[in-house]
């Protein structure tokens, strides 16, 4: 097995020798997206619509929903596979953007996932804003050569056209739905109709041609809708659709308190997670209740929580009851990189330094961000910090060891430490309680990177699950770029998890 970033600066794909072959999987023309482009923002203006003028989201995944069961899709949404009792099956978070970080993690992902049964996408399937005409180049083809079905949970991305593309390529084909009454003029409805994104005229016509990439038998799979339940082996894999604002209807609340009450044991994946940045987000139902307190609940046996949205891998191990809930972040499959340096200490639901796992490793984070911004603001020589610097000066921030094997201790300067410090690296608690959220929100609003990077190391990953009827081996599989590491992708952490 190749080393991990947990080994060798070598294994997080500094320096890397060989480049990977991904650019022979990847579309001639790349369209490159910049949250700092002005047109992409508007574009993608739905979210900010649905927090000003009222979420529609609700209702709009509930007359799709209504659409799938008339045309025969199970009520209880529940997809029920054939698979053994020992299993394999992929989950990869927020993928579309169609440039070089998504297929750099192709490689790896078909060599870990030749044998699976299937995969699924736990958010943001397509970048910008779900368009079908997108789904060419950012799913059928760098997915075309996995030879078993995939499964979909949609993120806020695509949700900002309705939904539309995601439910024709993942639903059957759904078609559109018919359009609601206009609402009453000068109501927050109206207001928010007349700005409302929609998908352009004639979207999608080369759907069905872009599909044939993921013709064959062995990779078909249809959704009973945007939220479902797979039955699989000895586990049920419960998916929820947190819609434009991380939250869900209380139609859909009441679906997940009824499918959790199976008696096997179960793993929910969300779009959004439920522990993340060293923060809880139990992700509220309309009407009252939370997810995690069904997730909580020890009658529904939940093992595991995995969610998209954060581009980057953390776990936390919360022990609820007595027993054990693997709380994951799986969101590096393919958009920017969301930065790990500015996570604090964890200190948690009893989760500690000592138990929290995050990829890529802090001091990676900082040194991968402070050769960015060297390179955007033309300060190379003095934003630029060597991967021993940057994790250095994070284990000094944090109070902790450093993370790395065979590495020693650079020497800090004051430029290191101002460095660290501008570019958000997380602090101890004590030394931040006034001002750790604050500084982390304006860091993540104006510091992070907004757009793809198009050179190596990545830091992207995905997850492997080995199912048995007595536990599940949860590995997480790094993707950086690099030649190594598509022929032997090195695993960054490793769980297994009890199903008893």
């Amino acid at each position: 097995m190749s080393d991990s970033s947990r080994d060798t600066a070598e294994g997080a794909g500094w320096g890397a020798a060989e480049l990977g072959t991904y650019k022979r999987l990847m579309p001639h023309k790349v369209e490159k997206i910049s949250w700092l482009d002005p047109r992409m923002l508007w574009a993608a203006r739905n979210g900010v619509l649905a927090s000003w003028f009222g979420d529609p989201t609700g209702r709009t995944r509930s007359r799709w929903v209504a659409q799938r069961t008339a045309a025969g899709a199970p009520a209880d949404k529940v997809i029920r596979r054939d698979d053994p009792d020992r299993f394999s099956f992929l989950v990869i978070g927020d993928t579309g953007e169609g440039d070089d970080p998504q297929y750099a993690v192709v490689p790896g992902f078909l060599k870990a996932g030749q044998d699976s049964r299937f995969a699924v996408i736990a958010s943001d399937v397509i970048y910008p804003v779900g368009s079908a005409d997108d789904y060419g180049t950012k799913f059928f083809q760098p997915y075309q050569d996995y030879q078993a079905p995939i499964y979909a949970i949609p993120g806020n991305h695509d949700w900002y056209e309705d939904l539309g593309a995601f439910m024709r390529v993942f639903c059957d084909d759904a078609p559109p739905l018919t359009p609601e009454p206009a609402p009453r003029p000068l109501s927050r409805a109206w207001l928010r109709s007349l700005l409302w994104h929609r998908p352009r005229r004639g979207d999608g016509q080369r759907l069905a041609e872009h599909a044939k990439l993921r013709s064959a038998a062995v990779q078909q799979a249809v959704q009973p809708g945007p939220y479902w339940a797979i039955d699989a082996g000895p586990v049920r894999i419960v998916g929820v659709d947190t819609g434009l604002l991380g939250t869900i209807d209380a139609e859909q609340g009441a679906w997940l308190r009824e499918v959790s009450k199976d008696p096997r044991p179960k793993i929910l994946i969300t779009g959004s997670p439920l522990y993340v940045d060293g923060e809880h987000h139990p992700c509220a139902i309309e009407g009252g209740g939370t997810v995690d307190e069904i997730v909580r609940d020890p009658a529904h046996r939940y093992v595991a929580a995995i969610g998209g949205d954060i581009h980057n891998y953390q776990r936390y191990p919360v022990q609820v009851d007595g027993r054990t809930i693997q709380y994951v972040v799986a969101g590096g499959g393919g958009a920017f990189m969301h930065a790990t340096h500015t996570i604090p200490r964890v200190d948690i639901a009893n989760v500690t330094e000592k138990d929290f796992r995050c990829y890529p490793l802090r001091g990676d984070s900082l040194a991968f961000y402070s050769t960015l911004y060297g390179r955007r603001l033309r300060l190379r020589r003095f934003f630029t910090l060597t991967e021993a610097e940057a994790s250095a000066v994070v284990a000094e921030r944090l109070g902790i060891p450093l993370t790395r094997a065979q590495q020693t201790t650079a020497r800090l300067t004051w430029r290191i430490r101002l460095v660290a410090g501008l570019l958000g690296a997380g602090r101890r608690p004590d030394r931040t309680a006034r001002f750790r959220l604050p500084v982390r929100k304006i860091y993540t609003q104006l510091f992070s990177p907004s757009s793809a990077t198009y050179s190596p190391p990545f830091f992207k990953c995905f997850l492997r699950l080995d199912v048995t009827p007595e536990a599940v081996r949860l590995r997480c599989y790094a993707a950086t770029g690099s030649r190594t590491q598509e022929v032997d992708p090195p695993v960054e952490d490793e769980v297994t998890i009890p199903l008893n």
